[in-house]
């Protein structure tokens, strides 16, 4: 073969290593734009819950007071026993709620940050190796527009390296 087939070849590996690249940065983006979404809706949630529990604190307040006025009428003292019954279950229920969707959204939020920094620290492995392979082949940086190209050889049957099918596929997801 000839002596540029290890250079084209290494060209090609630095070409995927850099769409590999471009890739991860788009899903380091696209999670971090999640990640920031996620947040601005946990802050929703917990005002959210913030004013549930200033209106059912003014409730039970409401609540009591009726209470005090109201001790000469037992049949109305009962149903407000009831009601007050079902608003703490209420809150109880909300308060739980709420709390398993801060929970939730706290282990997304754990889960997408351990992600991105799995990605950058492959992107930084990455790197490293592109540098590695460029110093290794005293080669320019990829794609920089002084890369000319060859003409085409006939590869020899015997030399020619079958890339496995999966390897260097781009997943758009």
């Amino acid at each position: 073969m000839a002596p540029s087939a290890p250079r084209t070849r290494a060209a090609a590996a630095l070409r995927m290593k850099q769409i590999t690249l471009d890739n991860q940065d788009r899903t380091i983006r696209r999670l971090r734009a999640q990640l920031a979404t996620e947040r601005r809706g946990l802050a929703a949630t917990k005002k959210e819950l913030e004013e549930t529990q200033v209106a059912l604190e003014a409730s039970h307040k409401v609540i009591a007071g009726l209470t005090e006025i109201g001790l000469s009428m037992s049949k109305k003292i009962e149903k407000m026993k009831v009601k007050k019954h079902q608003v703490r279950a209420n809150h109880v229920e909300c308060h739980q709620k709420f709390q398993a969707r801060i929970h939730e959204a706290e282990d997304s939020m754990q889960a997408q940050h351990l992600l991105i920094e799995a990605l950058v620290d492959e992107k930084d492995s990455l790197l490293q190796t592109i540098h590695g392979l460029q110093e290794a082949n005293n080669a320019p940086a990829p794609f920089d527009g002084d890369w000319e190209e060859e003409p085409e050889e006939e590869p020899e049957e015997e030399e020619s390296e079958d890339i496995p099918l999966g390897e260097g596929e781009i997943d758009d997801e």
